[in-house]
């Protein structure tokens, strides 16, 4: 027996038409290219989407083609967000920070008809001039005042809006068509795409209102440093509409001064980032003596948060949610969030829970599966390969066979490549990427685990820790460290450290320094640029 109940599709445009007129004077402060400071309601900004339509529609773009972006946040690329999935296109967010030959590959596999980009990234569209697609349109993030100075053919965006009409009649589409393009920058192979539909990006956006009230919340002030080139900016452009949340926008200002000051100028109350940002912002927040005033959460995912980041925030009574997801889920897939009855516990004990990622988002099923394929107890201490399903999850890579047939198992859950324990509460703890595991002398140990205690050290920036090959053991750790102010503490140190958490054999062999940690495409520690850098690297004990 069917029920009895209307069946209305699901639909991105239907968000911003609801925010418009529930929370119309809620607004997105943006920095922007040009120097300035922009404000914008919601209510303005939906007029301008209806713009957008048009002038996307004059452009020849038509139900499917892809668009693709190249922006920072800001309000012109949450338009972009908008306008063109709701015409029935799909928008293509692509990552500034790729290789020439990983950009060049995705504009021509997604096979985008038309490039918006802020002016920032039209030096690196000239490096690759000669290979850009012949027929693709690029359009300039801006106005006619500030139009670059460029050898490429671009067209004016505020130009493009300025005849249009506000109105714009959405089409009606199915849910399951296609609304987002994100790839992954994988470290080996060619990107992989994960196209996201109306029906799994409206859904992933409530379930992550919900998740995080906290931060999403009528009258919040929600700072996003997760760029929007980047897997929806983790659906904070979606989820902010639906509850009345402003956005505030950095632009390209990342920097822990520049956010501090946004932070405090706009009364930012939450914001959401990778671990190596919040390193930036600790620092100026060190420098400074104080944190900025409204701030009262802050969301890290991304990678592993070490315990020292999270006691920092805690310890200002601003709350931290620990969140873990992936490209291929919307991204968003636990979070960190302290059940009621933790509240009141000790800080030590709410510290041990929120180093873990969390549990999982409503929406999102997690299975632990062991080398021979079969489904592990979550009892906290068996450990395998983390597999997810979810309305948020991808069935497949975009126009890749071979890609999905590695990714989905036999019963359909997506294989993250992660290595992970659920806890009989439904805690989340991952051990370590895969390919990031020790194994040595047939045990396995975490990078993570280790990072995470070195991180606590008072002379230690950041830093990471890599498998070095060893003639006896197979495989040794050692840890790779930035010192703060140019201070190299001894491997002493960083043992005494360790002990209390560790057995003898799982500490690292050697500490290494270097000036920085080289960076991926989306602002996490990349270990096989260290590994590499490292090959001809030898212990000092090979005995």
């Amino acid at each position: 027996m069917l029920g009895q109940m209307m069946n209305r599709p699901l639909s991105v445009i239907e968000i911003l038409k609801y925010g418009a007129e529930i929370h119309a004077d809620a607004e997105i402060v943006s920095v922007r290219t040009e120097g300035d400071l922009h404000r914008q309601s919601y209510r303005e900004t939906y007029a301008r989407t209806g713009k957008l339509a048009h002038a996307l529609k004059a452009l020849g773009v038509g139900h499917g083609d892809r668009v693709a972006t190249l922006a920072w946040n800001g309000y012109r690329h949450f338009e972009l967000y908008y306008a063109i999935s709701g015409m029935g296109a799909v928008c293509h967010t692509i990552n500034p920070r790729l290789s020439a030959g990983q950009m060049i590959y995705i504009l021509s596999h997604a096979d985008d008809r038309v490039l918006f980009t802020d002016v920032t990234f039209i030096p690196i569209l000239e490096a690759l001039q000669d290979q850009l697609p012949s027929d693709l349109q690029i359009v300039a993030m801006t106005d006619a005042a500030h139009m670059p100075d460029t050898t490429l053919d671009v067209l004016c965006y505020e130009d493009l809006l300025a005849p249009q009409d506000t109105d714009y009649d959405w089409p009606e589409l199915p849910e399951e068509t296609a609304a987002g393009l994100c790839y992954t920058s994988g470290t080996t192979g060619h990107p992989k795409g994960s196209l996201y539909s109306h029906r799994s990006t409206v859904l992933h956006a409530l379930f992550v209102a919900v998740t995080i009230p906290r931060s999403l919340h009528e009258g919040a002030r929600l700072l996003p440093v997760v760029p929007m080139f980047h897997v929806n900016s983790w659906g904070m452009p979606y989820a902010a509409p639906i509850v009345g949340a402003s956005l505030i926008m950095p632009g390209g200002k990342l920097d822990g001064p520049s956010l501090y000051d946004l932070m405090e100028n706009e009364k930012v109350t939450a914001s959401w980032g990778v671990p190596t940002v919040w390193l930036g912002l600790r620092a100026e927040i060190d420098a400074r003596g104080k944190p900025p005033s409204a701030l009262d959460q802050v969301v890290i995912g991304g990678s592993a948060a070490p315990r020292s980041m999270i006691e920092f925030f805690e310890k200002m009574d601003i709350d931290v949610c620990h969140a873990w997801g992936m490209t291929e889920m919307s991204p968003v897939g636990t979070t960190g969030q302290l059940p009621v009855t933790m509240q009141d516990k000790p800080f030590e004990d709410r510290m041990a829970l929120k180093s873990l990622q969390g549990r999982r988002m409503f929406g999102v099923d997690l299975k632990i599966v062991g080398d021979d394929g079969q489904r592990l107890p979550h009892d906290g201490e068996a450990v395998g390969e983390l597999y997810v399903r979810g309305n948020g999850v991808v069935a497949g890579y975009f126009d890749n066979d071979e890609a999905t047939k590695g990714a989905v198992d036999a019963e359909g859950w997506f294989g993250t490549g992660d290595v992970a324990s659920i806890s009989p509460d439904g805690y989340l703890s991952i051990q370590d990427r895969s390919k990031d595991l020790i194994k040595s002398g047939g045990e396995w140990i975490s990078s993570i685990d280790l990072e995470n205690v070195a991180m606590s050290h008072p002379d230690v920036a950041n830093c990471a820790v890599i498998a070095i090959a060893h003639p006896k053991w197979d495989e040794r750790p050692v840890l790779v460290v930035v010192g703060k102010d140019g201070k190299h503490p001894p491997l002493e140190e960083f043992h005494t450290l360790m002990e209390p958490h560790f057995a003898k054999w799982q500490l690292p062999d050697d500490v290494l320094y270097v000036d920085a940690l080289p960076l991926t495409a989306t602002g996490k520690v990349s270990k096989l640029t260290l590994r590499k850098q490292f090959a001809d690297y030898t212990l000092p004990d090979v005995g």
